[in-house]
């Protein structure tokens, strides 16, 4: 009994908090990852969800956070390139996918039809200058050739969940969000919607990187490589997204 009580509180005092600035589309799934994450190392996550833009600005400012998980490749690059971000840390964690999305049933049809016969007032996306996700929406818009006659129509949210939220509150009929945000056991778990071809938009490569301010913060680098691994990939994977 003696070694196992002995191990246990050695955990306890090696246990830390590891804050974590993450882009919207990926806080609820962070937040199951955080308690396996916790499980296996004992530590303990802190999460502040944004806009990716909104974070980078918050990061730049001297925000406390020690990990960055951006809703796009880029921003963590500019991060490593300005020396906010530990060079060689930088990896991708998931590949998002598109989705344009209505709380109610047979609204969106299965092949997003729906953009060209304008049966709505309102079409919510994310800020795309602010958000990845937004600016996925913009380009697939674009290559559909819609972009001018339904831009009168944008009800932009400052982040992708706030984007959700509209949409989710019947605020705006339809809109572009995340897949992760209404998938669940393999299925769209509430209204209908549409899988937007990764064909038509830049890839949604998300990124992780450790922040240098944190560089030496061993339960920082623990959350790195945890999602790095065999567990995490597939809890990522149940949430709709792909792994590298």
């Amino acid at each position: 009994m003696l070694p196992l009580i002995c191990a246990a509180l050695c955990v306890s005092a090696q246990a830390d908090e590891v804050r974590v600035a993450v882009a919207a589309n990926f806080a609820t799934p962070l937040k199951t990852l955080a308690a396996e994450f916790e499980k296996d190392t004992g530590h303990t996550l802190a999460l502040s969800a944004g806009a990716t833009g909104k974070l980078y600005a918050q990061i730049k400012s001297g925000a406390p956070f020690d990990v960055f998980l951006s809703a796009d490749d880029e921003t963590p690059a500019r991060l490593e390139k300005e020396g906010d971000a530990v060079a060689g840390s930088r990896f991708t964690y998931a590949v998002g996918r598109l989705m344009l999305w209505s709380a109610q049933p047979n609204t969106v049809d299965a092949q997003g039809a729906v953009l060209k016969t304008g049966n709505f007032k309102h079409l919510a996306l994310a800020a795309p200058h602010l958000a990845p996700y937004g600016a996925a929406a913009v380009q697939t818009l674009t290559q559909l050739g819609l972009l001018t006659a339904l831009q009168p129509r944008f009800v932009q949210g400052e982040s992708i969940g706030q984007t959700y939220s509209f949409v989710a509150s019947g605020n705006a009929e339809l809109g572009f969000v995340a897949l992760s945000q209404v998938f669940e056991n393999g299925r769209i778990n509430q209204g209908s919607g549409w899988i937007v071809p990764a064909s038509l938009h830049e890839p949604l490569r998300q990124d992780a990187v450790l922040l240098t301010r944190s560089r030496d913060k061993a339960a920082a680098r623990a959350l790195l490589a945890f999602l790095q691994g065999s567990k995490a990939r597939g809890l990522i994977r149940a949430f709709g997204y792909e792994t590298p």
